[in-house]
This record gives C-alpha cells, structure tokens and sequence, in this order.
C-alpha cells in the first residue's frame, strides 16, 4: 500500500526523486513524466522514443510507487512485478528512488 504523501497547505506534496547512484534528486508533479521532471532539474536519463515502445528509458524503482500515462508500457509482467519502469511514460504517485546507472548531470 502507497503512503499518503502529506499535504502542505491542503494541497498534496509534490513527490521527490532520488536518483542513484548519481545522488541527485528532483521534484515530480503529477503533470509531468519522471523523465520530463528529471530534465527540468538538469538531470539526463537515458531516453529516445519518449513514448514507451523503444525501452531506452527502462530502469528500476528501488522504492516507491509510479503509475503510467499509457494502458501498457513496453514493459513483461516479470518487469513490472521486479519494478522497472520506463521513465518516458511513469509518473511518480510516492517518492521514488531510481536506479539509473546511465544518468547524468546537464
């Protein structure tokens, strides 16, 4: 079960991402997607489709909970169960930490 995020002003709070092993974070409003929120903040993650068919953006929740913008990302039964999400198409319902060994600083 996903914790509540607690809300700050009676709005919700805005999610944050941690990226490892890279040590960055990032804010990730609901609008967004993890890879668009990341860019934002200066963070490249791997990516090129953008819209879940290639698989470049695959990587792994280490924690938290995501849900996706698209019916069934590019993703096995077996990969979502073991966490991975492409980050193209996740957006963050916790705070998240991310593995991401591709990641980097703009």
């Amino acid at each position: 079960m996903s914790e509540r995020l607690e809300e700050r002003n009676g709005e919700p709070r805005v999610p944050r991402v941690r990226v490892e092993p890279l040590g960055r974070s990032f804010e990730a409003p609901p609008e967004l997607t993890l890879l668009e929120a990341a860019a934002f903040e200066g963070i490249r993650l791997p990516r090129m489709c953008r819209n879940g068919t290639c698989r470049a953006c695959l990587c792994r929740v280490a924690s938290g909970e995501v849900s996706f913008t698209i019916e069934w990302p590019g993703l096995s039964r077996e990969e979502k169960a073991e966490g991975y999400v492409l980050t193209c198409v996740a957006v963050a319902r916790t705070d998240l930490v991310l593995d991401v060994p591709n990641a980097e600083d703009m």
